[in-house]
């Protein structure tokens, strides 16, 4: 069992499937943080007070030793512990609540208690206008004061419908504990199918905020197939093409402000220190 009181210096990263998971870009950024940093199972959230097996159903399939088994839809947390940082990462991945979503919150908010984590970062992804040529466009923000002017972030502003995601993200402030959420934009045209590259971009985002060390693994590559495939579509359909390039010149033209010097050097620090991590012997 692991004794959540030990970890160092912890971070949370929590995504949830389901409203706040377009194209499943936050659970694909949390699933690639378990398998690349082999990431221990800590629990589970028992699924029976918190979710409709009608609308969330339990699943049927055979295990790798070829044995029949169930599998409830429930909330999980491991904890990762890179090594090239001194922090470990308490890593939530879960599936969004049907119902007593308060109760279901501060049940992850007692493991966040217990692992004395003092940041929390929230993991979403919306369709957007947003054509798939270019970068997948990330925001972060944060209720919390401090936090905000620290990493610059922007004001959260947002007013409507909530998910999972914000319930967790407004009640860790019961706890003290600052929570910054960061959201990718999908192309909604193309939203039907997992978009590896923007759980990319939400992981450089995390990565820049953190100064966190993030092996990319395979996670590049699906996301260059994933840009082929919707060339592809964008190519055999006259009017998505069209509507590509409308998309892009009102993208091009919004981008200019940020083509900036500071985030050109940005850039090149993450660069740099992603290649010194992968090449430690140059």
């Amino acid at each position: 069992m692991v004794d959540l009181a030990s970890l160092r210096d912890p971070v949370v990263i929590a995504a949830f499937a389901g409203w706040n998971d377009a194209a499943e870009a936050a659970t694909g950024a949390v699933d690639h943080l378990i398998e690349e940093w082999d990431a221990e199972l800590v629990t589970a959230i028992d699924p029976e007070e918190y979710y409709d097996f009608q609308v969330t159903r339990p699943t049927v399939g055979f295990d790798a030793d070829g044995v029949r088994r169930l599998t409830w839809p429930t909330t999980r947390i491991f904890v990762a512990r890179p090594t090239d940082t001194d922090r470990d990462i308490l890593l939530i991945r879960g599936i969004e609540p049907n119902m007593r979503w308060r109760s279901f919150s501060q049940e992850l908010l007692a493991l966040v208690d217990e692992s004395n984590a003092q940041l929390v970062v929230v993991l979403g992804a919306l369709l957007a206008d947003s054509p798939h040529t270019r970068p997948i466009p990330v925001s972060a923000s944060s209720s919390d004061p401090e936090l905000t002017a620290a990493w610059s972030l922007e004001p959260s502003t947002y007013e409507g419908p909530t998910g999972i995601t914000g319930v967790f993200a407004d009640q860790c402030g019961t706890l003290g504990v600052p929570a910054v959420s960061i959201w990718s934009a999908i192309p909604h045209y193309i939203a039907g199918t997992p978009c590896p590259k923007a759980s990319l971009a939400l992981l450089g985002k995390i990565e820049e905020l953190l100064d966190l060390p993030i092996p990319e693994g395979d996670l590049p590559e699906l996301a260059r197939a994933w840009q082929r495939g919707a060339d592809e579509l964008s190519e055999e359909d006259p009017e998505v093409a069209e509507y590509v390039a409308t998309l892009e010149e009102q993208r091009d033209t919004a981008d200019l402000p940020e083509a900036t010097g500071d985030a050109i050097a940005a850039e090149f620090e993450r660069y740099l220190r992603r290649r010194n991590n992968n090449h430690p012997e140059s």
